[in-house]
């Protein structure tokens, strides 16, 4: 990205993280005629990671060090949503609403937690979505779910061919 920096501001304190505060305008011509606004850049140095970050915003009624954390924040949310997706299944939700969507979210995590606590409990070496499938497919079986869970999963056949009902009468 190219740019010119319009103005710098040098008064921050670097021992929070901060290290330039800048407004700059876009140099090439078609960023230019795309978004002809001043921008705000800033560098953050997170000394956790290890690792230099730019942050470019047309906020300019929050200071330098709470754009970053607006920024890092928002990431965490993305973060967030990437492991909803990955994790839950929620294929259709129930409705649109805020409250309906927060409703669905909050079952599916509720869920995942105590399957997640049923896995722990049990040292079972399935996974979470084995141990959902599992139950899924047991929900109205009354076989106590550490036996569900177990390697050795007896089989039971059933040797009475006079007590079954016939389908053809």
């Amino acid at each position: 990205m190219r740019y010119s920096i319009v103005e710098q501001n040098f008064n921050i304190d670097q021992t929070t993280g901060l290290r330039t505060d800048r407004i700059i305008e876009l140099t090439v011509p078609k960023s230019k005629r795309l978004y002809p606004e001043k921008l705000r850049l800033v560098e953050f140095y997170d000394s956790e990671n290890d690792e230099l970050m730019l942050f470019l915003t047309n906020n300019f009624d929050v200071s330098s060090l709470e754009a970053t954390y607006l920024y890092k924040n928002r990431w965490q949310i993305e973060v967030f949503f990437k492991w909803i997706k990955q994790n839950l299944t929620v294929k259709k939700l129930w409705g649109h609403s805020p409250d309906a969507v927060k409703i669905h979210l909050w079952r599916a995590i509720c869920t995942h937690l105590i399957v997640a606590y049923i896995k722990h409990l049990t040292k079972s070496s399935l996974s979470i979505y084995e141990i959902m499938q599992i139950l899924r497919v047991s929900a109205f079986d009354k076989t106590p779910i550490s036996q569900l869970l177990s390697e050795n999963i007896p089989v039971q056949v059933n040797q009475n061919v006079k007590d079954q009902l016939s389908l053809f009468c």
